[in-house]
């Protein structure tokens, strides 16, 4: 059972960072019509989305509290599963250099790299939600702070280091998600499955960097 809600809260999370990662590619719009920005005129719809049936920031916030849910979930499953493992094995390490058993890149750093992908989440909210960690004193809104931040190298490198350990995470755990819900129930379907987990992976790798990479190199500008 814990296996299903940490396949389930997983879907959950990769269907909000696809999302999130198409509104970041507003950072290529440059401005509207009316003179703004439209990765600001994105950000404001986000806020007022839903009304007047739902108040300012209403749909915001109920999209925040089923994705806490989620990722509070998705640790505490990961967490239990680990445990329960370990007292399985009596945390012996006898196949530690066996080559019977074959782990690729991905699954190898799932663990390390989802404490990578948490520490990210904390930062990033603190960076451009609070924001706390202010890189960009002084912005009037939004995409100005996201363009003064991504032009220094310290926040550009801790980003993409960031998104590579997102997309082996979803690249392995997308494909074992659905395993767990019991699509990969034969060669081929195993196959389609791992195609579409790394399609997904390097589409939301790619999508998330794309801006950031445009902004350090004078592709996008104020």
């Amino acid at each position: 059972m814990r296996k299903f809600w940490m396949a389930l809260s997983g879907l959950v999370m990769v269907g909000y960072l696809l999302i999130h990662m198409y509104g970041n590619l507003k950072m290529f719009a440059g401005k509207t019509a009316t003179g703004e920005y439209a990765y600001d005129a994105y950000a404001h719809h986000l806020r007022v989305m839903g009304e007047p049936l739902l108040p300012e920031n209403g749909l915001l916030w109920i999209v925040r509290v089923v994705l806490l849910a989620a990722i509070l979930v998705h640790i505490w499953s990961a967490f239990t599963l680990w445990s329960r493992a370990k007292k399985a094995s009596g945390g012996s390490r006898r196949y530690a250099h066996s080559k019977a058993i074959q782990r690729s890149y991905a699954s190898y750093t799932m663990r390390w790299g989802g404490v990578t992908i948490l520490l990210f989440v904390i930062y990033h909210i603190l960076h451009f939600t609070v924001p706390v960690i202010d890189t960009a004193p002084g912005a009037a809104s939004i995409f100005p702070r996201v363009v003064e931040s991504f032009q220094q190298p310290l926040v550009l490198i801790s980003y993409l280091i960031a998104m590579i350990a997102v997309g082996l995470h979803i690249r392995h755990g997308f494909w074992s998600a659905f395993a767990t819900l019991g699509a990969n129930t034969s060669p081929k379907s195993r196959a389609i499955w791992n195609t579409v987990a790394i399609i997904i992976a390097l589409a939301i790798v790619l999508g998330f960097v794309a801006g950031p990479i445009a902004i350090f190199f004078g592709g996008i500008t104020l």
